[in-house]
């Protein structure tokens, strides 16, 4: 490995962290769409609001941008953020859950597994993303 290559900083501008936001926002909502369909191919009824796209899109866009200001703020002012976010991001995506589950009493169990699979589709693109564009190492 070249002398160069250790030494370029490992900070990115802003442009490439948007970009990678929208990235992970544009692949999370396909891989998104795809868990609907097959929802809807496995029963789940047509009129469960949660599994329209303008329902479930909308949803990805907060998670994604939210997650990356969480990411953001906790490389920012944690002494450890690889450690924080261990246990942080496991415990975010559990806690996404809880609105999901109210929607069990509507008898729906395939639309509400599906919605369960998105939170966990979107935290398995975007935090990759995040550690693409926003580093740990260069937290501080």
């Amino acid at each position: 490995m070249s002398r160069v290559s250790e030494t370029l900083p490992t900070r990115r501008g802003p442009i490439m962290v948007a970009g990678g936001v929208f990235v992970a926002f544009l692949l999370s909502s396909l891989v998104n769409a795809l868990i609907a369909v097959l929802a809807h191919a496995l029963g789940a009824p047509d009129d469960f609001r949660p599994l329209e796209p303008s329902s479930y899109v909308f949803l990805t866009a907060l998670g994604v941008l939210g997650g990356s200001v969480g990411w953001a703020l906790v490389r920012r002012f944690s002494s450890d953020p690889e450690r924080l976010l261990r246990r942080l991001v496991p415990s975010v995506v559990v806690l996404s859950f809880v609105p999901d589950f109210f929607l069990f009493g509507e008898g729906e169990v395939t639309g509400v597994g599906a919605l369960l699979l998105m939170h966990v589709a979107v935290a398995v693109i975007a935090v990759p993303t995040y550690r693409r564009v926003m580093p740990l190492s260069s937290a501080r």
